[in-house]
């Protein structure tokens, strides 16, 4: 009997180890579900406050971005307003230097123009001067022949002829000609025009000028008519 009841107690012990077992097993098996449920409710929280972050976090980057595609547009227009390709750079310079061909080819062919007109006129117009200077002798020899046919005096025409003589050399002199010189002058091939050599005249008269038979002139240091003279030999 004593046995029995000690094994009554040994089963009846087992039987409250095993609910104790049993029931700390359940609370560990409660606890680990809580704890699971917890876990994914902290996940799930996470989760949503992560979410909402991106959501509010998006739009700004969203802008961000826009502003700086608007950036790089302007950027990028800008940049293909201000620079150019070589290509652009070379065509440009090319009809720059065209315009400025044509403006040259354009004056040169103005100036042309005009300078073959002032030539033709200097070679129309050229004796203007002259005339203008040789009229007044022809006025004072119109004079001397009409006084000359009221008088029969010799010394008067002479001398009326003198005055207009020596007028005419003032003209020519104002206009540069002057006369070239033959008196006692060496031959000089450059001024002279030798018509006649005069042979026996002596060593002191040989390559000299010994007479002048027409006058010669030169007009600004250019002789416009060589001297005809008789050298001696």
């Amino acid at each position: 009997m004593y046995v029995r009841l000690m094994k009554l107690k040994f089963w009846k012990n087992m039987n409250k180890k095993d609910i104790n077992i049993e029931e700390q097993t359940d609370c560990q098996n409660n606890v680990a579900d809580m704890n699971e449920e917890v876990t994914e409710k902290a996940a799930a929280d996470a989760t949503d406050n992560s979410g909402d972050e991106a959501e509010t976090e998006i739009p700004e980057n969203t802008e961000e971005k826009v502003e700086s595609g608007d950036e790089s547009n302007n950027s990028s227009d800008s940049n293909e307003s201000d620079e150019k390709s070589p290509l652009e750079k070379a065509q440009e310079q090319i009809d720059e230097l065209k315009d400025k061909y044509l403006r040259s080819v354009a004056e040169f062919d103005n100036y042309r123009k005009r300078t073959l007109k002032e030539k033709a006129e200097l070679i129309l117009n050229g004796s203007e001067k002259a005339v203008g200077a040789v009229l007044p002798i022809l006025d004072d020899m119109e004079r001397a022949i009409a006084n000359g046919e009221k008088t029969d005096d010799p010394q008067v025409l002479r001398e009326g002829i003198s005055l207009i003589y020596a007028k005419f050399q003032k003209v020519l002199e104002s206009l540069g000609v002057k006369e070239i010189e033959t008196a006692d002058a060496d031959f000089d091939t450059d001024v002279h025009e030798a018509i006649a050599m005069v042979p026996g005249m002596g060593d002191d008269k040989k390559g000299k000028v010994l007479d002048c038979v027409q006058k010669g002139y030169k007009l600004n240091e250019k002789v416009i008519r060589h001297a005809k003279v008789a050298v001696g030999q």
